[in-house]
């Protein structure tokens, strides 16, 4: 790829992040990415140890959440000259998952996963489809396999206290804005989709990888090596006939 082809990711420093903002910039792509976090483009691009031969690194700091995020990021944009060619809805906010002792979401944790990703995705998405000078050509909203079938009671110790009910919800309403900004911003000729993972490894013990495991077809959850190439392709002119998708990246285990 050109290292003239620049990428916004949202939420770059997250867990999923981070390996996209890796392989990207090993790939000599421009990077910009957006994190409610204090730091700078040199010390992250050095936690995630690039070299000088790297793509370049850019940081904006926003909180998604606000009204105004969507601005703030076109006028950094601007600032810096850039004109991203793709971008990726991928932000998180893990406090929103938070259950009571029952096991329930508050209203504020509903609103919370829903406003960052659906209400943030679209907003972003259609500023930058919008700006005069756009350079966009892609959008990547980062979904779950868990917008596409319900938790799996056996794979927790505390299912309902374990098993957040509103991450599906906003996943699967996440897929749904993917085939509406599909057929939107296809007169832009701006292609969208959506990718929904299943379990990453990271997070969990090793009995929860081992029940994991006996769900999926593969007997695994996915690690580092599987999340960037979806991104890719979804972000090149290799899918230039795909829009509207939501490409299931899981091992298999939506199709038990």
């Amino acid at each position: 790829m050109s290292d003239m082809a620049t990428i916004l990711i949202t939420g770059g420093t997250g867990r999923i992040g981070a390996c996209l903002t890796r392989h990207f910039l090993n790939n000599n792509w421009t990077v910009v990415i957006t994190t409610r976090r204090d730091l700078t483009a040199e010390g992250f691009g050095k936690d995630l140890g690039m070299s000088s031969k790297s793509g370049q690194l850019y940081v904006c700091r926003v909180d998604l959440e606000t009204e105004d995020a969507s601005r703030r990021i076109a006028a950094f944009l601007d600032d810096n000259g850039l004109k991203p060619k793709t971008l990726v809805n991928n932000a998180r906010n893990l406090d929103h998952l938070k259950l009571d002792d029952n096991g329930r979401p508050s209203r504020a944790g509903w609103l919370g996963e829903y406003t960052l990703d659906v209400v943030a995705a679209y907003e972003l998405s259609m500023t930058l489809a919008e700006q005069p000078d756009s350079k966009l050509e892609t959008v990547v909203n980062m979904s779950s396999m868990n917008g596409l079938v319900v938790p799996t009671m056996q794979l927790y110790d505390d299912f309902p206290r374990q098993s957040p009910a509103h991450y599906g919800v906003a996943k699967a309403a996440l897929i749904h804005l993917t085939k509406e900004l599909a057929v939107r911003l296809a007169d832009r000729h701006i292609r969208v989709n959506a990718i929904s993972f299943g379990g990453v490894e990271g997070r969990v013990n090793e009995a929860f990888k081992a029940r994991y495991a006996q769900f999926c077809p593969l007997g695994r959850m996915l690690n580092d090596n599987d999340l960037p190439g979806p991104v890719e392709f979804l972000a090149t002119p290799a899918s230039s006939g795909v829009t509207g998708h939501n490409l299931v990246v899981d091992g298999g285990w939506t199709i038990r």
